[in-house]
């Protein structure tokens, strides 16, 4: 004997409201896959015969039903973290408001102000991640390069040993 759908009470209130206000036969066939094999226990491929689909069909459409009237299942946004969002502005507003009035926002010392409140090692682009969840993006060039050496520049110009 095949199995039993099981039903839930909810779920059949849902469907029985869905299949009243149901506007295409597409959403009625839907709320029926719900509504037959909950309320008279047949078995699914019984209940695409009478809704004229298969028994396949009749999963697929009792999943996407679920799936539809279902408040429970919010899969989008942020699942895990160090911090809420709210706690990780707490923590940035102090470097925030120094680089604002004309600091510099030095990445490594967030890293290890960070890390000493979590408890471990984290990732530079952890870091990153945070400042650009919270619209931070600055970039500003440096006058010149930490390495540079100004005298082998000078040498390297355009002059007639050099050629050109």
């Amino acid at each position: 004997m095949p199995k039993k759908t099981k039903v839930s009470a909810e779920m059949l209130e849902s469907a029985t409201e869905a299949a009243r206000e149901a506007k295409t036969s597409d959403e009625l066939r839907m709320a029926q896959a719900v509504l037959i094999p909950g309320l008279f226990s047949v078995p699914d491929r019984v209940t695409g015969q009478i809704i004229g689909r298969s028994r396949v069909t009749v999963v697929g459409l009792r999943k996407k039903f679920g799936a539809l009237k279902s408040q429970d299942r919010n899969w989008g946004g942020r699942r895990y973290g160090y911090m809420s969002i709210e706690q990780e502005r707490q923590f940035l507003s102090k470097y925030l408001d120094q680089a604002s009035h004309g600091g510099i926002l030095v990445v490594s010392e967030i890293k290890r102000a960070f890390e000493a409140l979590a408890g471990h090692k984290v990732a530079k682009t952890t870091i990153y991640r945070m400042l650009d969840r919270h619209d931070w993006r600055t970039i500003i060039p440096r006058p010149r390069h930490p390495n540079s050496n100004p005298e082998a520049q000078e040498g390297f110009k355009k002059t007639p040993e050099n050629g050109d």
